[in-house]
């Protein structure tokens, strides 16, 4: 057997990890180490796992495709599940969106945004907000500004992108005022003749889980269209059930934005490495074929375990059940928030569906968020942290149940009554 603290001096420092635990299995919402713990996961890798781990649909899928073929690569041919997958998505895409493209990865799919916008539009610029994350590539480094130490050091990068606010009314910054810097924006700096796309998440991820006010991404999708640029939602993160909605851009509380472009991964697939881009046909065909592709573009295997997940979503009830638990999260939180032990120092606890923060107060010390992780996996429970700010971030799978809920936020409790 391989001695783990031997092989983990071989692993490169750049990978930022909560633990150096080695995760052995899991099922639903618990994970399992090595070393005998077992951890409830409201984490699921980062918003991937959505229907929880291990879910016996989703491995059945998996195994299955595993005796039928692997690889199944896209410029050679088509295969099965891919087409079934695309049957299950264009009914339920936003607005017009009726084209997909699948790739690998989110930051994948964000750069073939970028680029088929360019291409349809004939421009080059884009427009960013502030607190977005989009990934780790050369392209979408330069699009992402939660956090320095996705970019410092790495430069220089994509040119043409340009940073506008998003609005985040705990720090103080209100939709009005974010729509006034961003018409600022091309008062000095900005021609719309040179800006391909906005790029916007519904609700920023790695910036402190803020869902943008239920008027701004409308506002925003106005003023996109009156520069004769598209509008590309980032669902990566927000998307299949994680915010209540399968998508956010397509939810009742932003009334049905209807985005040019939109991108998701995460939790498409259950944890198998897969992105799609959807967009309108007119603006798909802008491209020659050639010029889109990727070696591992939509999987088979990825697809396979994507066709079971949206099955999984929609016969299990998954994103009612994503907010009915959101709801009671956030109402479990904000009983923690009132609590006398606490008074003063949970600024805001907020989301949508099951992508759940809670920021401190100032008065709190310096990288409490991390050290409360640390606490929390003493307690038995995995959370991480995000932002720039205090912020910690709950992200059970969407099948997660009321006592569970309850669990993680009994530990919450213990943690903040040791650490406070």
């Amino acid at each position: 057997m391989t001695n783990p603290s031997s092989s983990i001096q071989h692993l490169s420092r750049g990978i930022g990890r909560l633990t150096n635990l080695t995760l052995t299995h899991g099922r639903g919402t618990t994970v399992h180490t090595s070393c005998g713990l077992s951890l409830l996961d409201f984490t699921t890798g980062i918003g991937v796992l959505n229907t929880g781990h291990g879910h016996p649909r989703v491995v059945s899928a998996a195994k299955a495709q595993l005796d039928r073929i692997v690889h199944a690569q896209v410029n050679i041919g088509y295969h099965e599940k891919m087409l079934e997958l695309v049957d299950l998505l264009v009914p339920c895409l936003p607005g017009k969106l009726d084209t997909l493209f699948f790739s690998t990865t989110g930051a994948e799919a964000v750069e073939n945004a970028v680029k088929v916008a360019r291409c349809f539009t004939g421009k080059h610029a884009v427009v960013v907000f502030r607190g977005g994350y989009h990934g780790r590539t050369f392209g979408t480094m330069a699009m992402t500004t939660s956090s320095r130490i996705y970019r410092q050091k790495f430069g220089p990068l994509l040119p043409g992108i340009h940073v506008t606010p998003f609005p985040y009314e705990y720090h103080g910054i209100t939709s009005q005022m974010a729509m006034d810097e961003l018409d600022q924006l091309f008062k000095d700096t900005l021609h719309e003749d040179d800006v391909a796309a906005f790029l916007i998440e519904p609700v920023l991820g790695e910036g402190g889980y803020v869902p943008a006010p239920p008027d701004f991404l409308q506002k925003v999708r106005e003023f996109a269209h009156s520069k004769n640029a598209l509008l590309i939602c980032d669902e990566v993160q927000t998307g299949f059930g994680r915010t209540g909605s399968l998508f956010a851009s397509s939810s009742s509380h932003y009334e049905d934005v209807n985005p040019d472009i939109l991108t998701m991964a995460k939790g498409i697939a259950s944890g198998f490495p897969l992105s799609a881009v959807a967009m309108r046909r007119e603006i798909s065909d802008a491209c020659e074929p050639g010029m889109l592709g990727g070696t591992y573009a939509g999987n088979a295997l990825s697809c396979a375990a994507a066709v079971a997940t949206q099955h999984v979503l929609r016969e299990e009830g998954l994103v009612e059940n994503s907010e009915r638990m959101g709801v009671k999260l956030r109402e479990n939180l904000m009983n923690i928030q009132n609590a006398e032990y606490t008074r003063g120092l949970i600024g805001d606890v907020r989301g949508l569906g099951l992508m759940v923060g809670m920021e401190f107060t100032p008065d709190v010390e310096n990288g409490i968020k991390n050290k409360f992780c640390q606490e929390a996996v003493k307690e038995g429970l995995l959370v991480l942290g995000c932002s720039t700010y205090e912020v910690v971030r709950f992200v059970p799978p969407l099948n997660v149940s009321e006592e569970e809920i309850d669990q993680a936020c009994e530990k919450v409790e213990a943690v903040l009554k040791r650490i406070l």
